[in-house]
């Protein structure tokens, strides 16, 4: 069994893009997330879900190749399919029904370049 660690949580997760005004849009936007930081001197900058800062940032401007991230980042929400009726009014498209997986619910969607996330919410308790 590991010892004690001095991790005591993720501060930010990075999300690479190929066009920052456009995910500032939607992240901002679309998602209506608040933007804590822009870089100015490199596109890029935050974006708050309540519990872990996105970085977003363009892949290009610091020598990146950019590739999207295909295993989603899972943004809580109170009602799932509620989130998901407001963002398909604003256009976004969902890659496949609404998962009950008897523990919660999820929907995936990507974002303009096609960065994996989704709807989350768990309503019965783990194992």
């Amino acid at each position: 069994m590991p010892g004690p660690t001095p991790i005591t949580g993720v501060d930010f997760a990075a999300v690479f893009v190929t066009d920052y005004p456009a995910a500032v849009e939607f992240y901002g936007g679309t998602l209506g997330l608040e933007q804590s930081a822009d870089y100015g001197k490199i596109p890029g900058g935050e974006f708050e879900t309540g519990n872990l800062t996105l970085q977003v940032v363009d892949a290009a401007a610091i020598g990146r190749e950019f590739v999207p991230n295909t295993h989603p980042t899972a943004f809580h929400v109170e009602d799932v399919e509620a989130t998901r009726a407001e963002l398909e009014s604003k256009g976004v498209e969902f890659l496949a029904e609404t998962i009950d997986s008897g523990v919660c619910h999820m929907a995936i969607f990507s974002d303009l370049d096609g960065n994996a996330l989704m709807l989350h919410n768990r309503y019965a308790p783990r194992d």
